[in-house]
């Protein structure tokens, strides 16, 4: 969709990364890094400097304690960090339960490894997770379960009410938990993260995934993390050793530094929430109708009442005709189910954003 918007002219609302820079002092940070000679191979764990912030970080979030030495991996982008993650702990026939619509590296890792997909099809308007159903998921072979708030692309977020019943369904089962928390800051309306990291009961079985590039606006940078128990990283780490092995250094050196002002990260949910709001205030003078987006940076709406087309096919005519790239929901989903849904990522400029609703209101 990136590419056809661009082929069109089309304002790009389609893959999720910022149209603004990230901070000039971030950059400045690693543009000093590099002209401090830190250009070579970094550890293979990442930078402990790095990684002990990444520690004071969680523990100041969520009351978690991880060792940096042992149980914290810098990675190339959280894409990495998922795949990585599946590679150490899935072995042929292993069952892994997930929730589409899904993150597309999610399935295609698990096949790879010779596990099998046994996945739930959530349904909007609040894509709920039907705890019962994944009950009854559950084998001898479960080996996992991934969880993705807040959640792409639907922009729901995990409640206390489900994190209780994962608790109780894992309870004396020997089931690990990938839990990809990428959009971890970018949660609304005074709401709380549910971290793994919270649950002595789930932090002990979980390997927690987040995202430097989605939290500090440089997606390209592809810097990420996973923090794990020590005994899960070991595995993650034999992985990983062998994968990349390192990550970039200058940018290491940037983001240990940067992340000693706590502001850097909590004031996200209310820059985001500021972006959210103005562009559902705007798409609510269309015709389409919103669905609610409690965190992340998507906005998804439906469109009933303006067509029948497929999802695809109504995301392409209207980046053609329109002028706006979207991205239809219905490739989230391994069976391609179409529900009517277009996701719209919000991480733009105000001047896009009000372009796009301009657009969009033609409809």
């Amino acid at each position: 969709m990136s590419a056809l918007a661009a082929e069109h002219g089309a304002i790009n609302l389609s893959q999720g990364f910022p149209d603004y820079s990230c901070s000039p002092d971030l950059m400045a940070l690693v543009t000093k890094a590099m002209q401090d000679g830190h250009n070579q191979y970094a550890p293979m764990a990442g930078l402990m400097s790095l990684r002990e912030q990444i520690a004071i970080k969680t523990q100041k979030l969520y009351g978690a304690t991880y060792d940096p030495d042992t149980e914290i991996t810098v990675t190339a982008g959280a894409t990495q960090a998922i795949f990585t993650a599946i590679s150490a702990v899935i072995h042929p026939n292993d069952e892994v339960i997930m929730f589409e619509p899904a993150y597309d590296c999610y399935a295609p890792a698990i096949k790879l490894m010779g596990g099998v997909v046994k996945s739930l099809e959530l349904e909007p308007p609040d894509y709920r997770i039907p705890w019962d159903m994944v009950k009854r998921l559950i084998s001898n072979k479960t080996r996992m379960i991934i969880l993705n708030s807040p959640h792409n692309p639907t922009g729901t977020i995990l409640s206390k009410a489900d994190i209780d019943e994962l608790i109780a369904l894992v309870k004396n089962q020997d089931i690990l938990i990938l839990s990809d928390e990428v959009y971890e800051h970018l949660v609304f309306d005074g709401q709380e993260h549910h971290s793994m990291a919270r649950y002595p009961e789930l932090q002990r079985r979980s390997l927690i995934v987040s995202s430097f590039g989605k939290t500090f606006h440089a997606t390209g940078w592809k810097m990420g993390y996973c923090v794990a128990p020590a005994y899960l990283m070991q595995e993650f780490r034999k992985i990983h050793q062998f994968l990349v092995f390192s990550v970039n250094t200058p940018m290491q050196h940037a983001i240990a530094e940067y992340l000693k002002n706590e502001d850097h990260y909590l004031s996200l949910p209310d820059f985001f929430q500021q972006k959210r709001d103005h562009f559902r205030q705007g798409l609510e003078q269309t015709r389409f109708k919103l669905l609610p987006s409690a965190g992340t940076y998507f906005q998804s709406v439906t469109y009933d009442n303006i067509t029948d087309e497929k999802d695809a096919d109504f995301a392409i005519r209207l980046t053609k005709e329109i002028g706006v790239a979207s991205i239809p929901v219905s490739v989230f989903y391994r069976k391609g189910i179409d529900r009517h849904v277009l996701r719209f990522c919000f991480a733009k400029k105000q001047e896009t954003l009000d372009k796009a609703v301009e657009r969009l209101l033609k409809i």
